[in-house]
Order: structure tokens, then sequence, then C-alpha cells
């Protein structure tokens, strides 16, 4: 029986105001409050409660699409959905838990890496703690060890997968051209770098210890994602499966992979659509809806994968690359030409000086961290990779974290000021969500909200007493410029937008 994977990566940027953790209204969302809202009620919500239509159009059963398909969400807007809209949330819990009954344990759901950043630019501690964090998430919620992780825009290099294999992950999702070369048993290798390689089979990626740990990689169908995506073949179940069986062509499995807003957001109906497919015309025809842990236990790697290291950068290491970038990762580093929306004539040369600027204030963070909180705690960053678990769940775990992570007893005052600089920290990592860089203008509301980041990180600083570094950070903010002359640079847009939302917070509280 042919297998058949349809992946869904549901996420939106976290959008809530760092001093409220409340989402404020967005007009560009209306007749909605805010983003969030909309896309629940065009999407996530459709995807818990599609209908299936029987004769005169009339309902004939509901049911749950995540129960159909392999999926991630970020763990953001899954907190968000857990607290305004807990019937959604749960139907996504559901959804895992009747899918490790149905396909020998394995379920439908995979993680995600935390803050939705570009792992392959962190550095090392912060790339450490955005998977620890994904990962403690989706035990958190999902109640089981994980066995994969979504990496935001699939962005890899080697470092990536070999934390994701030190983890003990099963499996990666990959696009098709992050493929450089597949190896036999033999020794034989086949260039793949044009995006040829056979998306009907599991690979073997490994870890270049030679301790023999390796991670299975997906590559999803490159051409079939794409239609779903970006063409009309959501509007017709019957269309969109018939494109499943040329894709199989005799294969194992055919599998594809697209942001899961597709499903109703992007494409009005789609959930009806992707109901009808998986529900009706693929039991119809014997194709077997599964997710990739099911695959993997029948059909296990028989070959071994290299992929493409990206463009050299100055210091001689690889950038890596990304599924929606075909510059390496130049979307979320310099004006390599990929954007979205904007105007003709409109340019991207503000992505690396916003990160710059942004480099510079979280590595100033770093020996303040490590020294002030180095007096409180016993490895502060050991604390802030388990400071996760105060996050998810603020009032039971804070006294328990302390004390786990304490150097000594400590006053009101001392955690007070260790839980600071942990906060201090989380904002930091927020602050690199990788939908700061991905569209055209500086301006827009994903870039204005990491820097609000920014801005919490710069106020807890000053509460704490350390040394004010607004200047500094403004000054490098200054060299990215928008396209829109009246609103001149990021630092213009920094005291326009950001840091009035700031003291309007401060005053009314």
């Amino acid at each position: 029986m042919t297998a058949l994977i349809i992946h869904g990566h549901f996420y939106q940027p976290p959008r809530e105001n760092p001093w409220t953790g409340r989402i404020d209204r967005q007009p560009s969302a209306y007749p909605y409050r805010n983003w969030n809202e909309r896309i629940h009620d065009e999407c996530y919500a459709p995807n818990g409660f599609a209908h299936i239509v029987g004769p005169n159009n009339t309902v004939a059963y509901t049911l749950n699409n995540y129960a159909n398909i392999s999926f991630n969400f970020g763990p953001t807007l899954l907190s968000w959905l857990e607290l305004y809209h807990p019937k959604t949330y749960r139907r996504i819990i559901d959804a895992d838990q009747q899918s490790v009954s149905e396909r020998g344990g394995h379920g439908n759901a995979i993680a995600q890496a935390y803050g939705h950043a570009i792992l392959p630019l962190c550095n090392e501690r912060d790339r450490l703690t955005q998977v620890l964090w994904g990962l403690e998430d989706f035990r958190f919620r999902f109640g089981r060890e994980p066995e994969s992780l979504w990496l935001p825009e699939t962005g890899c290099n080697a470092q990536t997968l070999e934390l994701l294999i030190e983890q003990g992950l099963r499996y990666v999702i990959l696009a098709p051209n992050q493929a450089e070369r597949v190896l036999s048993g033999e020794g034989e290798s086949r260039l793949v770098a044009d995006g040829s390689i056979d998306p009907r089979q599991a690979y073997q990626y490994s870890h270049s210890d030679h301790s023999g740990r390796s991670i299975a990689a997906f590559f999803y169908d490159g051409a079939l994602s794409q239609s779903i995506a970006f063409e009309r073949v959501l509007s017709s179940s019957r269309a969109l499966i018939d494109m499943f069986g040329r894709a199989m062509n005799g294969g194992r499995m055919v599998n594809v992979a697209t942001d899961g807003e597709t499903y109703g957001h992007h494409f009005k109906f789609g959930d009806l659509a992707l109901a009808h497919a998986l529900a009706v015309e693929a039991r119809a025809r014997g194709y077997q809806v599964t997710n990739y842990g099911e695959f993997l236990d029948h059909h296990p790697p028989e070959f071994e994968v290299q992929l493409k290291s990206g463009p050299s950068l100055a210091d001689g290491s690889a950038e890596g690359t990304a599924w929606s970038c075909s510059h390496g990762l130049g979307r979320w580093t310099r004006d390599c030409g990929c954007h979205t929306g904007g105007a003709d004539g409109w340019q991207q040369a503000w992505r690396a000086p916003l990160r710059l600027a942004l480099d510079y204030l979280r590595d100033e963070t770093v020996s303040e961290f490590e020294s002030m909180g180095g007096d409180l705690l016993s490895d502060p960053w050991e604390a802030r990779n388990d400071y996760i678990k105060v996050i998810l769940n603020e009032e039971r775990s804070r006294e328990e974290f302390l004390a786990r992570h304490s150097r000594r007893p400590l006053s009101p005052l001392d955690q007070w000021r260790a839980l600071s600089l942990l906060e201090i920290q989380r904002n930091a990592l927020l602050m690199y969500t990788s939908c700061g860089w991905f569209f055209s203008e500086l301006s827009g509301i994903e870039t204005l909200q990491i820097m609000k980041y920014a801005a919490r990180v710069l106020e807890l600083r000053d509460e704490l007493g350390l040394p004010a570094r607004r200047p500094e950070f403004l000054e490098r903010l200054a060299e990215a410029q928008s396209n829109i002359s009246e609103y001149g640079s990021g630092a213009d847009l920094y005291q326009r937008f950001v840091e009035p939302v700031a003291t309007e917070v401060t005053s009314y509280s």
C-alpha cells in the first residue's frame, strides 16, 4: 500500500505586546481584532472541525483534519490557542493522541524550534536553547517525546542537524533543493543539487563525529507542494488526489509540506478540500494516510544523503540553506532579492544592519548574565535552558525552578533579579523571530514586533541597573533604512512606533 503524508506547518509570528502579554489591535486584520483571531477563524478552527458534505450539500459528518496529517504548531501560537480558543487547542491535542493509537505509537504532531529563529544563524548557545525549549514545550502539551522538530523555514546546516541527532530525534523534513548528493552502500553517488532527489523514500544523514549516530531525512515533493501552496489545486479534492497518484508513480510514498495556513486562510475552503481528499478520495483509491514515524517503521533509509552547505561566509564557514530562499539564508541576512510584498524598486538592504543591531544587544547581555547571574544561579546557561518550565507553568514552577538553580538562598530582591535576567534572555531570543526579516519593508508589523522585544531587553537592563545600551543600539539601528521616506531609519521607527508602546503601558500601569 502506498503511503500518503501531508505535513502542515502551522505558525504565526508571536504578536503579544511584551509588556502586557496580550495582542494589541491590528487594523490590517480587519474585521478581526488581530491576525491570530482572523487566521484562527479561517484555518485553525475549520481544520479541527472540517465538514464532509453529503447529498444536497448537507453535512454528512465532521472530522478532525489534524488526525489525518503530519503537523507542527509554533509553541507561541499554541500558548495563545490554549488561552483564547481552548476547543480548537483541544482538537489539536486530541488528533495527536488519536494518531498515536492508530499509527503504531507514532503521533502526527512534531515539535518546532521555540521562537522560529533561523537556527543556522543562531550562535551555539541560542540554537541549543531554541531546540530545548521547543522540545520541552512539545512534551508539556502533547504528553510524549517528539520524534522530530520542524526547522523554521527548514533552515539547516551541519551543526543544526547534528544538534537534532544529539537530542535523539528520529527524522527531519527538508526541501528537495537542500540535498546535494545521494550515496549508496556500494560507495556510488549521484548528484541531486538540481532538486532531483527522489522524495518517495527516507534518507540517512550521519553525524560528522563518526559515532554512527544519524537522523532520517525526508524531502518533500517540491512540485506538488508548490502546486498546493501557490496554485489552485485545492479547488478540487479529486484533482488533488489525482496529482498525488501521478507523483507516486510506483513509489512507496508521496509526501508534501506547506504552510498549514494554506488550508483555509490562503485558500478559502482549503480545509474542506483537504478533509474530503484524505477521508474519502485517498481511502477509496487504497492509499495509506499516515505520518513519517509510521512510515519509517516499515521503510528505513537505504541511502545516505549529503546536504548543500550554502554560500561560504567570510570566516570560511558555510551559511546553510532554507526552503524559502534560493540564496542560502540571504533572506534573513542581506538584500538577496527574496521578499514578499512591497512596491517596485524597494530594497531589503535594511536586513543586515537590523541583525547587527540585535546581535550587539544580545552580545552585551552575555557578560552581565554570566556575572550577575553567576552570583545568583549555579549555572546561568543551564538555568536559561530550563527556564521554559517557568514560561509554561509560571505559578507552580517558579519556586521549584529557583530552588533547583539558585547558588544560595535568595532574598525576594535576588529572586526578582534572577528572574529579570532570565526574562532578558527570553526577549533576546524572541528578537530573532524569522518573520522580522521575511517581508519587504522595515516598518512591517513583524519587524516592529522584534524591535519591541529589543525594547523590553533595554528596559529590563535599566531596571536591573545595568549599563545603558540604548544610544549604541540606536546608532546601529539607524543604518537600516526604510523604503518609505517618511519613516526614515530603523532608529526613527523604533522611537516613533516601539518606545511609545512601552511608555503607554508603563504610564497606564
